[in-house]
């Protein structure tokens, strides 16, 4: 975890959507939201529980998102378990996720509005992860952009 305003820290946790304060608190609160939104739309013969290891979450730092820009880059395992006994059902996947971040001016109107990094974040997180339960090989991240391309370096 990283609290360096640089274009690029190093850290696993990269996150200042929220007030200063436990960051992997913080990204745990977002990724149990999105899993919540993305289960509730979901609907099925068998319940399962949905096991989440998150190995990388970078959004923008304050220097970034106000200059340059880049991606919000979220990477994690997903595990589907039996929730009664506990038995794998789907072993864990790897979910690599981007979505481009906003900067400068439209970032700062965004918040504006409403359209924060956490609510941007929240409800990518909730479409990938309703991709990665409904689909047959899982969410397949897109975006192939020049700050993807370096995250993934």
């Amino acid at each position: 975890m990283s609290e360096k305003n640089t274009y690029y820290p190093k850290g696993d946790i990269i996150w200042r959507g929220d007030l200063y304060g436990d960051r992997y608190e913080q990204v745990k609160a977002i990724i149990a939201q999105s899993s919540e939104n993305a289960a509730a739309t979901l609907t099925g013969s068998r319940p399962v529980h949905m096991h989440i290891q998150v190995t990388r979450f970078h959004a923008l730092t304050e220097k970034a998102r106000y200059s340059t820009g880049g991606v919000h880059n979220i990477n994690f395992f997903v595990t589907l378990l039996d929730p009664v006994i506990g038995a794998t059902l789907r072993p864990a996947r790897l979910v690599e996720s981007s979505l481009d971040a906003l900067k400068g001016q439209a970032a700062i109107q965004a918040d504006q509005r409403g359209d924060t990094q956490k609510f941007r974040i929240t409800s990518f997180l909730t479409q990938v992860l309703q991709a990665d339960l409904t689909q047959p090989n899982g969410y397949d991240d897109q975006n192939s952009g020049f700050f993807v391309a370096l995250n993934r370096n």
